[in-house]
């Protein structure tokens, strides 16, 4: 993310556009974020700052093996405010008289788990905040080598309800979402300017399901208690990221891709955007609205929603997923059900077909004891060497069941989505 020094430390929250476009005080009175865990694996985090002291939890450094997650003391070098940053804009909380000045996050009320990722695989790092209570995951930084054991991290953290969010990338190109956005399971984001519309730098492509905004965005600072503006899609992921830590507060009980189902069902677009077929490679199906996920009535929907599962396409993945034991004898349970319900129902069958058979010989042997082995038997029944219609198809045979659409696919704009959202 680009990003320059703000002059004052007491920077008012005028300048955070962003909230006022997701209607975050309103999103408030629903939902801060209370009771939920948001990883962020990125450069470390300034848990010392004035707008975040008491929403950071102890995480771990994975660059020098410790617990303690700050960056390094590098004010010449931007990157290391980078994980502060987004931490700021998830759950900032302002200080001074009614918190009026330094930065507010979205979920001002959730609690961050900072994790330093060191470059390279992220695999212990995800594993690390699915183990330590997170509910979402923010993942700002990429890389672009596929590891192994990152997609199975990716099916370990989805196969223990946790969700989550990476940044597009801020190239501006097709084809340049790197990993873990193009990992099945996770929600990839790209960046919206003021006007709704798509900010020039935001990568794309089929993996992209959302955008938030990315420019001008105010947040906090390394070291001490500064304050920077920047642009780039680690802020859209940090705002969606606190969206859903917003929707999973309020409903405990979702699955990461009824979560995103959520913040997809209530989606909008701008002006200029009428008429596109979703998912969009740019916009995907639309900006996050946070107070309307959090209010409309919307029906959970399937586990995975609009997410692809993870294994797709690789049935190693889905292996090493972490599935608990419960969760294996449930599936071990259901699969002997469906055996004993298919031997019941092949025994009902074997019995009538038995039957049909004995009251034919029966039936036979009546008429050529009561005929002495001439003429024929009683309209209906077969005369000796006349041949048995084959039996009929077993009525217990269920046919297969074309495939259902994803209803996800090639939906039209939503009707109530316009750019910014409606309250």
């Amino acid at each position: 993310m680009a990003a320059a020094p703000i002059a004052s430390a007491d920077q008012t929250r005028r300048d955070q556009w962003a909230l006022g476009v997701l209607h975050a005080e309103s999103a408030w009175k629903v939902s801060t974020g209370k009771g939920v865990t948001v990883a962020v694996i990125d450069t470390g985090v300034n848990a010392e700052h004035l707008d975040l002291k008491g929403n950071v939890l102890k995480g771990k450094d994975f660059v020098d093996g410790d617990d303690d997650a700050s960056p390094e003391e590098s004010d010449s070098d931007l990157s290391t405010n980078h994980g502060t940053e987004m931490a700021s804009l998830i759950a900032g909380h302002g200080h001074g008289a009614g918190a009026a000045d330094g930065v507010m996050g979205l979920a001002p009320e959730a609690k961050i788990l900072p994790i330093r990722w060191g470059g390279g695989s992220f695999a212990e790092e995800i594993r690390y905040a699915v183990d330590h209570g997170a509910s979402v995951i923010s993942m700002s930084v990429s890389t672009s080598h596929e590891f192994p054991e990152d997609r199975a991290a990716v099916a370990y953290a989805i196969a223990h309800n946790v969700l989550i969010v990476a940044a597009s990338g801020n190239e501006g190109e097709s084809g340049q979402i790197d990993f873990p956005g193009e990992f099945p399971g996770v929600l990839t984001v790209g960046g919206v300017g003021r006007n709704g519309t798509i900010w020039e730098g935001s990568n794309y492509g089929p993996q992209v399901l959302l955008t938030a905004p990315a420019t001008d965005i105010v947040s906090a600072g390394w070291p001490g208690n500064k304050l920077r503006i920047g642009t780039g899609t680690s802020d859209s992921a940090a705002f969606t990221s606190a969206a859903a830590a917003l929707i999973k507060s309020k409903f405990p009980d979702l699955t990461p891709g009824q979560i995103a189902n959520r913040l997809v069902k209530t989606a909008v677009l701008p002006a200029s955007a009428k008429g596109l077929s979703l998912p969009d490679e740019k916009y995907g199906y639309g900006t996050i609205s946070p107070f309307a996920a959090l209010t409309q009535d919307i029906p959970a929907g399937s586990k995975y929603g609009p997410l692809v599962a993870p294994g797709s396409g690789s049935p190693s993945a889905a292996a090493s997923a972490g599935t608990s034991d419960t969760d294996s004898a449930t599936e071990k349970e259901k699969a002997d059900q469906k055996q004993m319900v298919f031997f019941v129902v092949l025994g009902v069958v074997s019995l009538v077909v038995i039957g049909l058979i004995v009251l034919l010989i029966v039936k036979l042997s009546r008429r050529n004891k009561d005929h002495n082995g001439g003429g024929g038997g009683p309209a209906g029944y077969p005369q000796y060497g006349q041949q048995v219609a084959p039996p009929q198809q077993n009525p217990y045979q269920q046919p297969v069941s074309p495939q259902q659409q994803n209803p996800y696919q090639q939906q039209p704009t939503p009707p109530h989505g316009q750019w910014p959202p409606q309250q």
